[in-house]
């Protein structure tokens, strides 16, 4: 009988200490609240830039600024697939009024893999991040699918597989809290060999903003072959604000008149804005150009003169409201 009661005794403190355990550690495993950042989708309001040495760097992006005469307010870059978010790059930005702007290319990893929720991992330590981050953040997540040449892309992988994925990832940063993210869904321009954009859709719900990316390589390129013809596309299945989300005009192509023509363009087709890719890429073919301005003096003069129309419509349309 005492044997008994001695074994009742440490069996009802064993259940006792489980209890306790278990309550410790729902409480250590609660997420913490979900934190809301979102930006206003205001027509002709975003200047973005992509820059070599930002990250890790803001001068390359101050002197894009001086150039402009008018500060940035995104820049980009973009992050290999197991890259975590960079924190002190955007802290770096945030402290200079700049919201990061991250495409996260999945390069060396399974696109349908991640559908099925093999990488949840490292996207939940990702939107942890991002989180704990609590200020804006622009996301994309492999960008261009609608073209040929990423791994993730036309031909590559179906479709309606890339979709299931940013479905997922969109899901997996919503469950963690991070509800800071302003979602980018980004296609390429429509040109021959590139597939139907419709095919790529997630569904509005899983998309904040629609990205388009699109270059002028020659000086019969116009507004409505590079970004428009895309842009009719997309208004056929969303009402989604569109930003021109990678852009560039090159050397040979009549800069100076070509860049009026892109902020033209801007205002007719009521975008966000544009992020400018300012980068030499050695003039290897048509297509990797040095698309730098600042030492262009008619194109610095463009794009300075696109920034000011742009400014005043942007007040024009703020006061229409």
């Amino acid at each position: 009988m005492k044997y008994r009661l001695v074994t009742l005794i440490a069996f009802l403190v064993a259940v006792t200490a489980i209890a306790v355990t278990t309550h410790q550690l729902s409480l250590t495993t609660t997420k913490p609240p979900t934190v809301h950042a979102p930006l206003k989708p205001k027509l002709l309001s975003y200047l973005g830039v992509y820059e070599d040495g930002a990250p890790p760097g803001f001068q390359p992006v101050t002197q894009f600024a001086r150039m402009a005469t008018r500060k940035p307010n995104l820049v980009g870059y973009y992050s290999g697939w197991a890259e975590p978010f960079n924190i002190a790059f955007a802290d770096m930005v945030h402290s200079h009024g700049v919201v990061p702007f991250v495409q996260i290319d999945p390069r060396f990893a399974s696109v349908s893999a991640i559908a099925a929720g093999a990488y949840d991992g490292y996207l939940r330590s990702y939107a942890d991040s991002v989180r704990a981050y609590r200020h804006s953040v622009v996301i994309g997540f492999g960008h261009e699918m609608n073209a040929t040449w990423y791994p993730w892309g036309y031909g590559h992988v179906r479709p309606s597989t890339f979709a299931a994925a940013w479905r997922h990832v969109v899901t997996i940063f919503r469950g963690e809290g991070a509800e800071n993210v302003t979602w980018l869904w980004t296609i390429n321009q429509d040109s021959p060999g590139s597939g139907r954009v419709a095919l790529w859709w997630p569904g509005a719900k899983y998309v904040t903003w629609v990205g388009i990316d699109g270059y002028y390589l020659r000086p019969s390129d116009k507004f409505y072959n590079v970004f428009g013809k895309t842009i009719q596309q997309v208004r056929a299945f969303t009402k989604k604000p569109i930003l021109l989300s990678e852009t560039g005009i090159g050397k040979g192509s009549g800069r100076f008149k070509n860049i009026l023509d892109l902020f033209n363009g801007m205002q007719k087709y009521r975008t966000l804005g544009l992020v400018w890719f300012d980068k030499n890429q050695h003039d290897v073919s048509i297509y990797h150009q040095d698309w730098r301005l600042e030492n262009d003096g008619l194109a610095t003069t463009a794009f300075q003169l696109g920034i000011a129309r742009t400014l005043r419509s942007s007040a024009n349309l703020a006061g229409a409201r």
